[in-house]
């Protein structure tokens, strides 16, 4: 039974997912990229925490907040991924619980926003140890890396804790069929029959807070950090800021723009044609990318894996 019926209103007790269902041609092709990418992810992000957790010369703020990233992107696509591929091989369109569409819905948002101030810790990192090298040592300790990635997660959860109840005290009486391959916000507001105002306020007010504030905070960072490099081209490391920075601002705007364009914007303009891809990209190419771009091409890094890998070999 998919509905309660009280009165003339409807409330959902479960959603199809017709994400999946709607594509008839192509499906071996999903199955294949979600196992390939939820593979690469989970092996790339659990090999930069075990070689950062093991190796010494890694326990510095900059490895302590990718371990974070790290962690948080495993977790990020275990929310959706391999529901998703199980549902490929369904022919009739997969259901999902009230609870379990809340829950999935609670994390991604969650996990989300704990990324975002997340990036926003590892660009402060940056800036102070490029642009105020001399107290770097006394800013970023111990004490001050715990308290960011606490503040991070934390505010990921508030954020999510204030959405998820808000959307799910809705009525879904018009329909419960979501046009998405996961339950997220902008598809359940758009079969909602109830007053959605209070929500779109909620999301505007606090996109300022959790999304813009960390993205400008960011885009401040490196364009300080910018400006030290190319003013101190002495020193012969600006080649590697550079590339360090590069690698920091593709994940920044691959993850903020697919994000506004999924969250800020009306919920009228929503169709699973137009967010189909973008949906994909936001949940799949961030956090599979993230191992490579910050850290397997690091030389740093290499050499550890180097050094675990012959240790474990030839038990030095």
């Amino acid at each position: 039974m998919s509905a309660l019926y009280s009165g003339n209103q409807t409330s959902a007790m479960e959603f199809l997912l017709l994400g999946f269902h709607k594509i008839k041609q192509g499906k071996s092709f999903f199955l294949i990229f979600f196992l390939t990418v939820y593979t690469m992810c989970f092996l790339g992000n659990s090999l930069i925490l075990t070689v950062a957790m093991l190796n010494q010369s890694l326990h510095t703020p900059m490895y302590f907040f990718l371990s974070n990233l790290s962690f948080l992107d495993i977790c990020y696509l275990s929310v959706t991924v391999p529901k998703m591929a199980a549902d490929i091989l369904q022919v009739q369109p997969p259901s999902i619980s009230f609870t379990g569409c809340a829950a999935q819905m609670y994390f991604l948002i969650s996990l989300a926003g704990a990324e975002g101030f997340l990036l926003a810790s590892m660009a402060l990192d940056r800036y102070i140890a490029i642009c105020r090298p001399l107290i770097y040592s006394m800013l970023m300790n111990k004490w001050t890396c715990l308290q960011l990635a606490s503040v991070s997660w934390t505010c990921g959860f508030l954020n999510a804790s204030l959405h998820t109840p808000l959307t799910f005290r809705l009525s879904f009486c018009r329909s419960n069929r979501i046009n998405h391959f996961y339950c997220d916000m902008p598809p359940l507001l758009s079969i909602t029959c109830s007053d959605i105002s209070i929500n779109q306020a909620v999301i505007y007010t606090t996109g300022i807070f959790v999304g813009f504030s960390p993205f400008l905070f960011i885009l401040a960072s490196y364009t300080f950090i910018l400006h030290a490099i190319l003013s101190n081209r002495q020193t012969g490391q600006h080649h590697k800021a550079i590339s360090t920075c590069a690698s920091h601002l593709t994940v920044v705007v691959l993850f903020y723009c697919s994000g506004l364009f999924t969250y800020f914007r009306p919920t009228s303009s929503y169709s699973l044609e137009k967010d189909q891809l973008v949906g994909v990209l936001y949940n799949t190419l961030t956090p599979t990318l993230n191992p490579l771009i910050y850290s397997l091409r690091n030389k740093e890094v290499k050499m550890a894996m180097r050094k675990l890998i012959r240790g474990r070999t030839f038990g030095i």
